[in-house]
């Protein structure tokens, strides 16, 4: 068999792609979207070529339209990941995740002395820098990167 080489997955009537994901953190961002707690047909797409990542992932998820700010979520570890919302096979909205300024209850602070992990409350970190990301705990100002960041 001579020729292209392809990979067929089946198109969404409706729901959710994220794409653009790079591939060191494809199976994070499952685990903080709880893909696994879902009853809708889930794609994992993994170490798939790009011409910007050099290797990516992507999550289809059908017949869900996730609030964006649990896709914004996944902004801490895969900043360039764009989220397509499909209705009736079509693209009807593709925007790339955003990281807001802050972020609660969402990243555990890696300091053992951090009040967060020694209290009943939850995480507060401020991003102090985009590309790379990385971001300060608002209690104990132990700065992380994003990719080290390890998500609730």
């Amino acid at each position: 068999m001579t020729g292209k080489k392809e990979l067929a997955v089946a198109a969404l009537r409706n729901g959710t792609v994220i794409d653009h994901i790079p591939s060191s953190a494809v199976f994070r961002a499952v685990r903080i979207l709880g893909l696994e707690n879902l009853d809708s047909s889930v794609t994992i797409g993994y170490n798939l070529e790009s011409e910007k990542l050099g290797k990516k992932g992507i999550i289809k998820v059908a017949d869900v339209e996730f609030p964006e700010q649990k896709l914004n979520r996944i902004a801490i570890i895969a900043p360039t990941a764009v989220v397509n919302i499909i209705r009736d096979f079509n693209v009807v909205e593709k925007r790339p995740v955003q990281l807001p300024e802050t972020i609660v209850g969402i990243v555990k602070c890696a300091n053992p002395k951090c009040i967060t992990n020694n209290e009943p409350m939850p995480t507060r970190f401020h991003v102090i820098s985009r590309d790379p990301v990385t971001i300060r705990c608002h209690y104990c100002n132990h700065a992380v990167s994003g990719s080290a960041a390890e998500v609730l």
